[in-house]
């Protein structure tokens, strides 16, 4: 296929107003959220001494999405990510099947992230500061991306000097040893598999430059700049902090870490760390849930052009040049989400339907032509291949609500087709 995409067509454009360094930042903003601070112990737990190899892989397929979708991006410079790329390559089904993964469960993860702050900075009253932290950066974002990509850049510069401290104090106390990144009997294939699925997720915010293409200068230059670059930026980030705390901890102390940051310090012997990892992880799940706020508003706002989701959701502010229906919606919803249930534990679904939406994301950049910047032909094959084998290889649970999530999308979609038949 070879359709273009008219950049001057779309109604009600937004405003094109971030740069390569802007989209960066809302890149790390994504990607160096709360994860780095919990994830590296579950992972531990499923690979064990492998927890190294697991990150690898998990980069590996990454750089290979990254890839892909920065050439559908450059070439579909619209909002709604991977729901555009597989409904003008693949048909209309594939792109809604991206889409209805990515919105439902990244609105469970918006909620989760929420709580996660409101645990860290007011543990007694956690749902009610959940619920404050969605309003306020559903505010951020309502009057601009510009200023959201503002608030991400102070953020994540407070966060990376924190783990910059945290990594030389690791390194240097004299607690840390070599032998203990050694590769033992423990790790397994399936293991390491497993843990490269849940590592994974640290790296897929590059998405949300992709979403943004609609608001991005020159977006046919600035995404193959921005999703490289904010990828590789976090790769050796969680690179170096993985071997401080392995070093520091060992693959069986990790596994077993609550806060494996914090537990490193307080091994280590520097306790004055312990509250400033506290910080760190509130201002990293800020950050994490402001890009991913934008990032499903601007999904929503796609399907909503094309009726997917209901039509009025399409609207721009004459102002702010911001869809600020679907970025209402998706903030309502996410804060009575944050604010009633406790959802930390039931959104597997979600980690299973990223995978399934970059798988789509890996098929669609193969059929690109060569005139249309098609990256070499092994890096989509092993993108969707490495997608589909961490998807299967996740937890049980997550993998049954993930598809039970993915089967109810289709059979919305399949209503809504019965529907729109039986109209004159």
């Amino acid at each position: 296929m070879s359709e273009q995409p008219p950049e001057e067509s779309v109604p009600d454009e937004l405003r094109r107003g971030l740069g390569v360094a802007d989209a960066v930042m809302i890149g790390l903003g994504s990607m160096i959220g709360a994860g780095i601070f919990v994830a590296l112990a579950p992972a531990a737990r499923a690979a064990g001494s492998g927890l190294l190899i697991g990150l690898g892989l998990a980069a590996l397929v990454a750089y290979c999405n990254a890839t892909s979708s920065a050439r559908l991006a450059a070439l579909y410079p619209t909002s709604g990510g991977t729901y555009v790329y597989g409904r003008i390559r693949l048909g209309d089904f594939w792109g809604y099947l991206a889409g209805w993964g990515f919105v439902v469960g990244k609105t469970a993860s918006c909620a989760a992230i929420a709580l996660t702050i409101g645990l860290y900075a007011w543990p007694d009253h956690a749902h009610v500061m959940a619920a404050i932290s969605v309003m306020a950066l559903t505010v951020v974002n309502y009057v601009g991306v510009a200023k959201s990509a503002l608030l991400t850049r102070v953020i994540i510069s407070v966060v990376i000097t924190i783990l910059a401290a945290a990594t030389i104090a690791f390194f240097t106390t004299g607690t840390a040893a070599f032998d203990r990144l050694d590769i033992g009997a423990d790790a397994t294939i399936f293991g390491v598999l497993q843990a490269a699925g849940l590592l994974f997720f640290a790296f897929a915010g590059y998405a949300r430059i992709a979403t943004l293409g609609e608001e991005l200068q020159n977006p046919k230059r600035t995404i193959p700049k921005a999703i490289p670059l904010a990828l590789g930026i976090t790769l050796v980030l969680y690179a170096v902090v993985a071997i401080a705390v392995l070093m520091v901890l060992g693959p069986e102390r990790l596994s077993q870490a609550t806060a494996p940051l914090s537990d490193a310090a307080r091994v280590a012997g520097v306790d004055w760390l312990v509250p400033l990892v506290r910080i760190g992880a509130t201002l990293a799940a800020l950050s994490s849930l402001l890009a991913l706020l934008l990032g499903v508003s601007r999904t929503v706002l796609a399907m909503s052009r094309d009726r997917h989701l209901p039509h009025f959701l399409s609207a721009v502010h004459p102002h702010f040049k911001v869809p600020h229906r679907a970025e209402l919606v998706v903030g309502t919803v996410a804060a009575v989400l944050a604010a009633t249930t406790d959802i930390r534990e039931a959104i597997g679904f979600s980690s299973f339907g990223v995978l399934v939406y970059y798988a789509i994301a890996n098929a669609s950049a193969w059929t690109l032509s060569a005139a249309e910047g098609r990256p070499h032909r092994l890096i989509p094959a092993v993108g969707m291949a490495g997608c589909l084998t961490l998807a299967f290889t996740l937890p049980l649970a997550s993998i049954l609500i993930g598809v039970t999530v993915l089967f109810a999308g289709i059979a919305v979609y399949g209503a809504r087709r019965i529907t729109a038949a039986r109209k004159p």
